[in-house]
């Protein structure tokens, strides 16, 4: 039995920088201490969280009620008003937004001050895309699928900036990107996938063609997750999705010769390494 474990599985800066933020607020124990939205996609980390204190905030409404103590932004950062809110209430602001996020906030919101119109190529129900929308003062678009770029009509004159969620498929944005083109609107395109993320597509997509299994490991919220799980699945039939090591079914790879391991950017290193000893002392 041959086991591959991707060299980018795992936590990337951005998930690193937050999470690790997190636990310097616990140890100054300068409380209550509140995160705006789980800090990252990975239940076992939210939870170890809670456990030191650390409780979560879910809406606006919420964030309304607390009138002391820190709020730590959530790496997939948020929308504008939250700051605001934050800022009224006289909390205490630490950011752990990721950087590569901020700077397509910052992207959006100087070209909706410019008075363009700004396309964001993603899920629009995510977290990250959410938060880019709260930057946009002009009319935002959110595409996802090839079939919406098709069906998408624009008659406006404004300009459209198209920038993408930095965990997107590239392969999959540059498509989308191409049917736009094809439209002849006046677009300028920013590629705002994080280049971490395109790395570990490229990795997990060349480890799927040379292995008869794939074992893919992150949070079922976690969008970069989902989309290695997609890439892995089309290269490798016998592709897995888990959580942790106990929705792993070990027993089920006993007839192949050779296992691929990658992770999420929100994957705790020890959550890659209990999978990949128990693959290899099973089999």
């Amino acid at each position: 039995m041959k086991v591959i474990r991707a060299k980018t599985a795992g936590f990337c800066f951005g998930v690193k920088r937050a999470v690790n933020t997190v636990y310097e607020e616990v140890e100054k124990g300068n409380g209550p201490i509140f995160t705006y939205g789980p800090i990252i996609h990975n239940e076992e980390v939210v939870r170890d969280l809670e456990k030191k204190g650390v409780a979560v905030l879910d809406s606006p409404e919420e964030l309304e009620t607390v009138t002391e103590g820190t709020v730590i932004i959530r790496s997939h950062g948020v929308a504008k008003d939250i700051y605001d809110i934050i800022e009224k209430n006289g909390l205490h602001l630490v950011d752990a937004t990721c950087p590569f996020v901020l700077k397509i906030h910052k992207i959006v919101r100087k070209e909706s001050e410019a008075g363009n119109n700004i396309i964001i190529i993603g899920n629009g129900s995510h977290p990250e895309v959410e938060g880019i929308k709260g930057w946009c003062s002009t009319e935002a678009f959110v595409l996802e699928s090839e079939k919406e770029a098709e069906n998408f009509f624009y008659k406006g004159e404004k300009k459209l900036c198209v920038v993408s969620q930095t965990t997107f498929n590239y392969k999959k944005f540059n498509n989308l990107v191409e049917i736009l083109e094809k439209k002849g609107y006046d677009i300028h395109v920013l590629n705002t996938i994080c280049n971490a993320t395109e790395e570990r597509q490229t990795e997990a997509r060349r480890i799927a063609k040379e292995v008869d299994a794939m074992v893919v490991i992150g949070g079922r919220q976690s969008s970069n997750t989902q989309k290695l799980f997609e890439i892995c699945k089309q290269e490798c039939e016998n592709t897995y999705y888990i959580q942790t090591l106990d929705d792993l079914d070990v027993h089920s790879l006993q007839s192949v010769s050779c296992v691929g391991i990658t992770a999420g950017a929100s994957t705790p290193n020890n959550i890659i390494e209990e999978v990949q000893n128990n693959v290899r002392n099973e089999l």
